[in-house]
Parts: C-alpha cells; structure tokens; sequence
C-alpha cells in the first residue's frame, strides 16, 4: 500500500512518545502479519470471545466501513478465531483490517484477501460454536486497553492506538 495518507507507526511514536496521558499506546510486538494489506487503519470495533468466534463472524458479516476489527481472544493459542471464510468475509464487507489477540488459520487464503490480519500464530483448529461473546465493549489485547471508536493504525513496524483518529 503506497497510500501518502498513511502516517507510518514510527512517526506516529516519534510524534507521541512523551504522551503519559495513555491517549497513545503500542501494543507489544507479538502480532504477527498474516492479511493481504500490511498496512491498515481505522476506528476500532471490539469483540471479546475465547476459543468460540461467533461474535467474529457476526461482525464480518457486517459492513466494516473501513473499520478495524479487535478480538480480545483471551490470548488463547489452541483455537482459529479467523480463517479464510472470515477473511473473505472482512474483505468483501469493507473491513480495513482485523487484529486477534489469539490465533488464526488458512494461512493462503489469507494472505489472498485485501484485508489486514494480524494475530498471535496460526492453529488450524477451528472454534467450537457455544457462546455469543460481547461486542463493543472495552477489551485488554496483550495488557493494552482498546476501546470500541479508538483509532489503530498498523504496518510493518507495529500497531498503535489512540483516542483520536491519526
């Protein structure tokens, strides 16, 4: 993505790194990039789920207006929160990217989709359908707060967010 209006990460940091005001925070380095698009940005929308993406699929579903997707997935490492069909599914509703603090799956197909992922690792196991989860609410992703119309922005170098679009 060579889009001029995309302020990278870096400068972003460079710009905010006195701010003790918690209205800018760095999620740690732990995501990896698994989505067609490197470089995504938006007002947040948030889920919280563990091992059960229902509520991620009702949300992809869903016109994504340009915005990012946040899954508090507990940080769970034994089940897929997103796949290919989800990732579809994000890219054809106007989603700009997805971030899952918890694992994905179909790493091909998701790297054919125009949508950003990114997410702790892969599992190829998938989900086990028996609960709804919470939608727009405040979530913890690796001890950061998001909360739902924050603003991330991801790249290369990292993902941030602040109370304000950037």
């Amino acid at each position: 993505m060579n889009d001029t209006r995309f302020t990278p990460t870096c400068d972003l940091c460079d710009v905010h790194k006195n701010d003790s005001s918690g209205a800018f925070r760095v999620l740690p380095p732990v995501f990896h990039d698994y989505g067609g698009r490197v470089r995504f940005a938006g007002p947040v929308h948030t889920v919280r789920c563990f091992e059960d993406n229902t509520p991620v699929k009702v949300a992809v579903e869903s016109p994504g207006e340009g915005r990012v997707l946040v899954v508090d997935g507990g940080g769970s490492l034994r089940r897929a929160l997103i796949g290919g069909n989800l990732a579809a599914a994000a890219a054809r509703n106007g989603w700009a990217g997805v971030v899952i603090d918890g694992c994905a799956r179909d790493a091909v197909e998701l790297r054919a989709c125009d949508v950003g992922i990114r997410a702790l690792a892969l599992m190829p196991l998938p989900t086990e359908r028996r609960t709804e989860g919470q939608t727009g609410v405040p979530v913890q992703i690796q001890g950061v707060w998001v909360r739902p119309g924050d603003w991330l922005c991801a790249d290369e170098d990292g993902i941030v967010v602040a109370d304000r679009p950037l």
